[in-house]
């Protein structure tokens, strides 16, 4: 049970089991006894009371109920049945809540709801008495338990309303505490109500510390009845002044009220009984104490975690018992306080101080301070704190120093500072944790990590006091918490001074209680501002409103972007108490402004003054890197190093210095808690071990990049100083300037290497010389000078001396130079002065240099009133010394020119007096005239507020370069007349009142660099020009990038614009028209973009009234410009007229409309393809194209997902002249285009087509032909209105009957007949296309022109040949089948010339003419072949050959004779000259088959009919050469029909020759034959192989007399003859036999 115990019991001094009381233990125990079966029963059936033993009981400490009648909480009607609940209600004020956490919360919630559901639900615990109880008594009570649970369990549905809230709340009180004055020696007692549910818990304080009666017998008293709380203080003495605050607690939150308690004393005057400091024991006059330290502590270290205790004896002389010095233990100069951190002790010889858990705030230089009356003795000694290792490899160490400040009722800002260890990789941020006093349970208050080493904690519960600690993170893990923070309490700053610490001296507290004021809306906030900006976060502080309302203020807190004025609420849930408030998730680079409105009860009142544009960013920079580190030797463990400070940091922090063992790269932290100074003792280290060491710079920003590496450092003693390197070299070039009686000026040069830092300073000694032995070194400066002269005093007339120098820098003093050569002190009286001194030399570039000097020392007898400079080349002889100014000049300087570029010069300088010329000085080191890569000048700028600047920047600074300005070569810093700036690598020399006295040359020399340098001289004429520029500036005009404009915008809107170049938040403008000033309106609108500098103001039209001059004002400041437009006349006419045309344009594209009206393009196929694109089309929208008013279909599905429509015309030619329209429409509306192609129209598009055609056009060819040569090129198309000339030799070619042209397809030849020489040169085709045309030539000439005419006679004569030779024109049939004793006739067509020989073969074999097989060739054309009586014999292969001259060909058929079936005639075949077979007159009838040509092999059978007179013409080939042809199907003969009733007439027989056609014939109407032969027909009625198929029979068709083209059906024409011929019983063997067929009527 002890596990669900509050925290506010657990943490109690006498929670334990003896806590409650014997009656309260008793109680409890029945009540589990008793509760048991109710919780066995209810817990199965119900949800809604939880039958758990919760320890909340054992919480609340119930309390013995007197013997008094239960109040019953249950509601029911007339028949006793439950409809509700009786729920009571708690009243009172409340003030300073405190709750739980979630999960403690939730569970005491739930107990407590339980619990008060028991009390008011069941008939109570029964408490423990001693007296017996009646059997009958304890059955009834038992009795009324079960009907009332039965009662519960029965209207369960009742229970789950229960609002546990009402019932229960967090304590409150009914009457507060009152604040008491009182006298010594009085009782005072402090009294309270509070109510609450659960019972609440009352604990008293005394300035936050517990207060136990037991502690102080007789002095406390604790009462609490009835809800009544009291604190009675028994004789009040001074110490009791203190402010009281009485807690009460339940499961449900906390509470607390203040009451201060004043004692006085009876002393009159305040400052009559002020307590006095402690005193010391007074002692006798004349006694002095000796303090003397022994046995102290050393440098100690430790690691987090830890505990360390040190200390030191000390001895007193003389030593009295009365008599105990004070002891003070100081960290880096504070005092300390005893604490749980911290603990002292003195046991009278010795002081000790133990760190109980070190931490890395414990890192620093401890001292102890032992004072008496006669003085104190201190000792120090530094204490090192390491980081403990962390809980995963790689994690940064933890934060140090959290503090809190700012705290107010709902918000603390957390600071913290950075740890030296972020464990190998960058610390990616900080984590915050809170947790309330009290508890242990630790909130995170933020979800993603922080940077900044600063974050403001909202949201905190006002009256609640919280601890803070931080952690830090990086890619490795999280590292250990810091140490956490003091406690610090979430209330009004002006609360915590009235209710805080007393007043000085006397303890007291003043209390004021301000009367609530009822219904006044607060004032507005004032004073505010952004007290912090971060790239994470912005806070602002205001102070509250002087009219407050009748209770304390909240705020709302508003935004808006710059520029705009758009506010927007930021905290639109709970306004905040505190007048303090961060705000996170603001876009970063942005600038906002905010302000603040105050809210009550009210109302909410008026928003303060906005705060000026405030940027997201990091307004703290990290710091730069530290400068040089120098370390030098200290002891055999340590090593003292020293670095220059980072330079323009902010809020620094500290240092963090690190060393590694040289050559490691092993880096660790020699300080865990940054130090400020640039000088620092690194303890630990190892004897005669090398390091290297490297600084970095703290502040809130972060952590600076390391500085450069340290120089190596051997670790010993420090024995004979300093460390190679690190102390500058020694001077040298010792002269003398001046000699007096007792004194002399010495002058020296500077060190050649200065050491690890900038020299600080030089010392001098002397010594004597007597009898050319030296005596002893003397020093003859005490402190450093910094100038390289130094008059050395006190010497001794004509006495011989020798000197020498030593430099001294931060590492050290270095070693001395060689002695000088012996100088005599004795007074110089030559009248000349003596030798100029310090020659610099600055801005060396390839063909000058400046050369700088100091006056002699010595001046001679007279003032020095010029200088000589010489110059030679450094290694020419001493006798090339030549002056480089031939008269004296009265400055200290000179810009040497015409120098050689790469030449090595020296230099020396003379003065002069009246009485001549002095000694020259020592010569200059050898400079090269060459000017460096990356030289820059100075430059002089005047910014926008007319400020003159003289800018220097240099791209080779080091860390410790630093900019040094003079003004005729003469150093100057910040003055009257200048300020100077140094930002990085640039620096900046600004005059403040630039006057005449500004005139002179100005220069710029860096340290630490190459003699990096520059000048620039300002001249009278050049300051007049830059101040006429900087009262430009100062005075300026606003810039405009473009003047006053006006545009149109979508709606015919017309806007009116001017765009400002820059303008600050304070620029204004006005507008003007016709010099009235017009504001913003129905008719204007108006708007200025600070930002981007753009002035805007739109109007919806254009009316008359609004013809003429639109200004626009502008003003910023003092600067100011106007911008005017000037509308009038034809200018505002038209623009008025495109407004109109803009609005109508505006209304057209609310429906479907053109984006891009119709229009042509021709392809490349010469497509004429009509275009448009639409736009704001929907699934219901149609698309319609007219041609000259009537609708054109279109086949084409519209897809108006791309929006383009196209119409193409292919083949185009003047019928398609036209105007074209299309119409887009749906229920929005319709949109109209049209495309004029009408005469120019037409003809411009002609000339487009024509142009295509003429591109596509190939090159000329040649090509030979039997006729002559013809010229040709093909085009992708070609269009009859297409205009080409032919060219011979660049003149157009007249037509005549030899010399043709025409178009085959797309061909275009030119035909030359019979050519001849005179037909050779150059021929071009020119194409006309309406602009410059296309021609196409090709060269007729040379070896084209032969080859081409000796291939035209050789095709001649292969035509003519071809032509004139021998062939059987007309066709035979392949097979003919015929029965025996029928007659047979063939006939063909004969050509040739001359007229070919005939001869017939039967099986190869010739054949001659007889009875039996008559053969004949009539008029040279005609060839027959018949067979008067056709026998078996006959059967066979027959040819007929034809031969002259010019070639032979034959013709071929079978015969096959079957038997007789009776005498039907005959039937003739004639073939025509088109090769056609002609069915002549009646003859004993044969079966034939059509003609086909004469390499045909398949036998055909043929249909008999009754011979007729008429003959019929069937469909035959054309040709019968002896080349092969196609296979036809066999065509099936027409059996006999049995429903035939009567004979027709005779007919001629039915023949069907025809190639393979895959149709079945079906009857059809008549048709006209056909003249020519023509390819297979659908409708003949000829089957596919190998199923012959079903001829049918046609309606019945006259009789045709004259022989006449083939039908297209020979079935249909030829049908009533197959009615009246039986069929043969079978065609072929091969063939399989033929259905039968249906008879067609009688005619």
């Amino acid at each position: 049970m002890s596990g669900s115990i509050p925290f506010y019991q657990k943490h109690h001094r006498h929670y334990d089991r003896g806590y409650r009381s014997r009656e309260t233990e008793s109680a409890i125990s029945q009540y589990q006894q008793n509760s048991s079966s109710y919780s066995s029963r209810s817990s199965k059936s119900t949800q809604g009371i939880r039958a758990a033993t919760y320890t909340a009981l054992d919480e609340g400490g119930i309390s013995p109920l007197p013997k008094r009648a239960k109040p019953t909480y249950l509601a029911m009607d007339k028949e006793n049945q439950i409809i509700g609940y009786v729920v009571p209600i708690f009243r009172g004020s409340r003030e300073f809540e405190s709750g739980l956490s979630d999960t403690e919360e939730a569970r005491a919630k739930e107990s407590a709801g339980y619990l008060a559901r028991r009390d008011l639900f069941t008939s109570g615990v029964k408490l423990e008495r001693t007296e017996h109880k009646s059997r009958r008594t304890v059955m009834r009570e038992s009795a009324e338990r079960i009907s009332l649970s039965k009662r519960i369990h029965e209207n369960e549905e009742y229970h789950k309303r229960l609002n546990e809230d009402s019932l229960m709340h967090t304590p409150e009180f009914v009457i507060k505490p009152r604040s008491h004055t009182v006298w010594e020696k009085q009782c005072v007692r402090l009294h309270c109500t509070i109510t609450g549910w659960p019972e609440p818990r009352v604990v008293w304080y005394k300035n936050n510390v517990s207060i136990d009666p037991m502690a102080h017998p007789g002095k406390y008293k604790l009462e609490s009845s009835y809800n009544v709380h009291s604190l009675e203080i028994n004789r009040c003495d001074f110490d009791d002044t203190a402010q009281y605050r009485v807690s009460a607690m339940n499961s449900k939150g906390e509470n607390a009220a203040y009451a201060s308690v004043v004692v006085k004393r009876f002393k009159g005057e305040l400052d009559e009984y002020l307590p006095t400091p402690r005193q010391l024991p007074c002692l006798e006059y004349g006694v002095t104490f000796e303090t003397h330290i022994v046995e102290k502590f050393g440098v100690a270290f430790g690691r987090e975690g830890e505990t360390l205790s040190f200390g030191c004896n000390v001895i007193i002389y003389p030593s009295l018992q009365r008599f105990q010095p004070e002891i003070e233990w100081y960290r880096d100069d504070k005092l300390l306080v005893p604490s749980k951190w911290m603990q002292t002790h003195w046991s009278g010889d010795r002081a000790t101080l133990t760190l109980t858990h070190l931490n890395k705030e414990d890192e620093g230089l401890y001292t102890l301070r032992v004072i008496t009356k006669s003085g104190f003795e201190t000792h120090s000694a530094y204490v090192f704190v390491r980081d403990c290792d962390g809980e995963v490899a790689g994690a940064p160490g933890a934060p140090l120093d959290v503090q809190c400040q700012e705290a107010n009722k709902d918000y603390v800002i957390v600071t913290w500072k950075q740890p030296a260890v972020d464990g190998g990789s960058p610390i990616l941020g900080y984590f915050v944790d809170r947790c309330e006093v009290g508890t242990t349970h630790w909130a995170q208050c933020n979800d993603t990590p922080v940077k900044f080493a600063r974050f403001p904690v909202t949201g905190l519960v006002e009256g609640r006091s919280y601890t803070f600690r931080v952690r830090a993170v990086n890619k490795a893990g999280m590292s250990h918490p810091s140490r956490v923070s003091e406690p610090v309490a979430a209330m009004d700053p002006a609360d915590r001074a009235r209710k805080g610490t007393s007043a000085p001296w006397t303890g007291q507290i003043i209390v004021t209680e301000e009367e609530p004021v009822e219904g006044v809306v607060p004032g507005r906030p004032c004073d505010l501002s952004v007290i912090e900006a971060t790239k994470n976060y912005v806070v602002l502080s205001w102070k509250p409103p002087g009219e407050k309302g009748h209770e304390g203020v909240m705020y709302y807190v508003e935004k808006c972007v710059s520029g705009t004025d758009s506010w927007q609420r930021v905290n639109t849930e709970i306004p905040v108490k505190s007048p303090r408030f961060a705000l996170f998730d603001l876009a970063e680079g942005k600038s906002y402004c905010f302000r603040v409105r105050c809210c009550n009860s009210a109302g909410v009142g008026e928003p303060s003054e906005p705060t000026e544009a405030t940027t997201v960013g990091d307004k703290l920079d990290i710091p730069s890197a530290p400068g040089r580190v120098v370390p030098t030797r200290n002891t055999d463990t340590s090593v003292v190093v020293s670095w220059e400070a980072s330079r323009d940091a902010k809020e620094l922090v500290g240092y963090y210095i690190e060393t590694s063992v040289a050559g490691s790269n092993a880096w660790e932290p020699c300080n865990n808690k940054p130090v400020k100074g640039t000088r620092f003792i690194c303890h630990g280290l190892t004897t005669g071990e090398t390091y290297v060491f490297r600084v970095r710079a703290v502040n809130a920003a972060g952590i600076s990049d390391f500085s450069q590496e340290s120089e190596a450092i051997e670790v010993k003693a420090a024995i004979g100083g300093g460390i190679p390197h690190a102390s500058p070299a020694p001077p040298y070039g010792i002269t003398v300037l001046e000699s007096v009686r007792d004194s002399m000026v010495l002058a020296w040069k500077q060190p050649t290497f200065i050491g690890g830092a900038d020299i600080t300073g030089y010392f001098i000694d002397y010594r004597e010389v007597i009898g050319g032995v030296p005596g002893k070194w003397h020093e003859a400066n005490i402190k450093s000078i910094s100038e390289r002269a130094y008059r050395v005093s006190d010497l001794k007339e004509n006495m011989l001396y020798q000197f020498q120098v030593r430099a001294a820098n931060m590492a050290g003093v270095g070693i001395p130079s060689q002695p000088s050569e012996v100088f005599r002190c004795e007074e110089w009286t030559i009248a000349v002065p003596g030798p100029p001194h310090d020659l610099q030399i600055q801005e060396v570039r390839k063909d000058a240099l400046v050369l700088l000097w100091k006056p002699p020392v010595y001046q001679g007898r007279d003032a020095v009133n010029g200088y000589y400079v010489d110059i030679k080349e450094t290694d020419a002889d001493f006798e090339m010394w030549r002056g480089v100014n031939e008269k004296a000049t009265d400055k200290k300087y000179m810009k040497i020119k015409d120098l050689k570029e790469g030449e090595s010069y020296v230099f020396r300088v003379r003065a002069q007096n009246k009485a001549g010329v002095g000694k020259a000085s020592e010569t200059t080191e050898p400079v090269k005239a060459v000017t460096k890569p990356g030289t820059s000048e100075i430059v002089v700028e005047v910014d926008d507020d007319g400020v003159i600047s003289l800018n220097f920047q240099c791209s080779e600074l080091t860390p410790d370069s630093k900019f040094i300005w003079s003004k005729n070569y003469e150093e100057m810093s910040d003055s009257d007349r200048m300020t100077l700036e140094t930002k990085g690598n640039k620096s900046k020399a600004i005059f403040k009142t630039p006057s005449e006295e500004d005139l002179g040359i100005y220069s710029c020399v860096v340290t630490h660099t190459d003699g990096v340098s520059a000048s620039y001289t300002i001249t009278e004429e050049g300051l007049k020009d830059l101040l006429k520029i900087s009262h430009e500036h100062k005075f300026p005009i606003i810039p405009l990038k473009s003047e006053l404009a006006v545009e149109l915008l979508e709606k015919g809107r017309v806007r009116f614009w001017l765009h400002a170049e820059k303008m600050s938040a304070n620029g204004k403008v006005e507008y003007v028209f016709n010099d009235n000033m017009i504001s913003q309106g129905e008719k204007y609108k108006m708007n200025f973009d600070k930002n981007t500098g753009i002035i805007e103001m739109f109007m919806e039209t254009l009316s008359k009234d609004d013809e003429g001059t639109f200004t626009f004002q502008l003003q910023d400041g003092k600067a100011t410009n106007q911008s005017s437009l000037v509308l009038i006349g034809d200018v505002f006419k038209q623009l008025q007229k495109e407004s109109e045309f803009q609005r109508k344009e505006w209304h057209r594209k609310q429906g479907p409309h053109f984006v891009e009206y119709l229009s042509y393009e021709v392809t490349p196929e010469c497509c004429v393809r009509l275009k448009c694109k639409v736009g704001n089309m929907k699934k219901d929208s149609v698309a319609l194209w007219y041609k000259d008013g009537r609708e054109i279909k279109v086949n084409e599905k519209l897809d108006f997902s791309e929006g383009v429509l196209t119409l193409e015309i292919a083949q185009i030619s003047k019928k398609d002249a036209g105007v074209y329209e299309v119409v887009v429409k749906d229920d929005r509306g319709k949109d109209t285009s049209t495309l004029n192609l009408t005469d120019q129209g037409f003809k411009d598009l002609m000339n487009q087509v024509f142009s295509v055609i003429a591109n596509s056009s190939t090159p000329l060819k040649i090509q030979s032909t039997e006729e002559g040569i013809r010229l040709y090129t093909f085009v992708s198309y070609y269009n009859d209105e297409l205009h080409v000339t032919w060219h011979h030799k660049d003149a157009a070619i007249a037509f005549t009957d030899r010399i043709k042209s025409g178009v085959v397809g797309e061909q275009l030849w030119l035909q030359i007949s019979e050519p001849t020489e005179k037909d050779k040169g150059k021929y071009a085709i020119e194409f006309f296309d309406g602009k410059g045309g296309l021609r196409r030539t090709v060269e007729l000439a040379g070896q084209a022109f032969d080859d081409a005419f000796a291939e035209f006679q050789r095709l001649k004569s292969a035509a003519i040949a071809e032509r004139n030779r021998a062939r059987v024109a007309g066709g035979l049939p392949d097979v003919v089948t015929i029965q025996e004793g029928k007659a047979l006739n063939l006939t063909c067509n004969i050509s040739g010339d001359p007229v070919p020989e005939v001869t017939w073969l039967k099986n190869e074999r010739e054949m001659v003419s007889d009875d039996h097989y008559i053969l004949k060739f009539e008029s040279g054309k005609f060839a027959s072949f018949t067979i008067t009586s056709v026998n078996t014999s006959d059967s066979g292969k027959y040819s007929i050959l034809v031969k002259n001259k010019y070639g032979t060909e034959s013709g071929d058929f079978t015969l096959k004779a079957t038997e007789n079936m009776g005498d039907y005639g005959v039937i003739s075949y004639l073939a025509d000259a088109d090769g056609n077979v002609t069915l002549g007159p009646a003859t004993p009838l044969s079966t034939s088959r059509s003609a086909k040509p004469p390499s045909r092999s398949t036998p055909v059978p043929v249909t008999q009919a009754p011979t007729t007179s008429a003959p019929v013409t069937p469909v035959l080939p054309t040709s019968a050469v002896t080349t092969a042809t196609p296979t036809p199907a066999p065509v099936t003969p027409v059996p006999p029909t049995p429903a035939l009733a009567t004979p027709s007439p005779p007919t001629p027989a039915l023949v069907t020759p025809s190639p393979p056609t895959p149709a079945l014939g079906t009857p059809s109407p008549p048709t006209p034959a056909l003249a020519t032969p023509s390819p297979p027909t659908p409708a003949l009625a000829t089957p596919s192989p190998p199923t012959p198929a079903l001829v049918t029979p046609s309606p019945p068709t006259p009789a045709i007399a004259t022989p006449s083209p083939p039908t297209s059906a020979l079935s249909e024409t030829f049908g009533d003859l197959a009615d009246s011929v039986p069929a043969p019983e079978a065609t072929s063997a091969a063939e399989p036999e033929p259905e039968e067929s249906t008879a067609a009527p009688e005619q």
